[in-house]
């Protein structure tokens, strides 16, 4: 990793305390009207259908409903970092690749026996934080996608 990259862990750290901040002061300094959380996430693929499966089938992450009785993708509440990093990170290792999804789980040693179980490499990082505990993968186009289990306050 190169030493000028924002980690993920400090990335979160400093979310989660900005969190604590912002709870602790009274909300006159916030917008009255703001985001509440992410809408969409849309992004180029080769093979869309393809991919879009293999996210409902690892991560049960259901694609967008296109008719009526479909079923969209919920998620529980909580913190969602939004944290654009420097141009020349290394720390989502392809350069060509120009986002990182971060998803949240509820057990991340059962999510990733479950990827290992469906053929997917998974990373477990064997530090535990103090909001959570993180593994690495990548998505069959190579995109990478971060777990997080959250600890504290942000663990759902």
């Amino acid at each position: 990793m190169h030493p000028g990259d924002v980690t993920r862990r400090t990335t979160l750290g400093l979310a989660a305390a900005a969190l604590a901040v912002a709870d602790a002061k009274a909300d006159s300094a916030m917008p009255k009207e703001q985001v509440v959380g992410i809408g969409g996430f849309f992004f180029r693929a080769k093979a869309p259908k393809a991919l879009a499966r293999w996210y409902e089938v690892n991560l049960g992450v259901r694609p967008a409903p296109e008719k009526d009785g479909m079923l969209p993708w919920r998620t529980e509440a909580g913190t969602t970092a939004f944290t654009p990093f420097p141009a020349d990170t290394t720390y989502f290792g392809d350069p060509a690749k120009q986002w990182m999804i971060n998803f949240r789980v509820r057990d991340l040693d059962k999510m990733a026996a479950q990827l290992r179980a469906n053929g997917v490499a998974v990373e477990v990082d064997p530090q535990s934080y103090p909001y959570g505990r993180f593994a690495s993968l990548a998505d069959p186009e190579g995109n990478p996608i971060q777990l997080w289990q959250a600890t504290g306050k942000d663990s759902g």
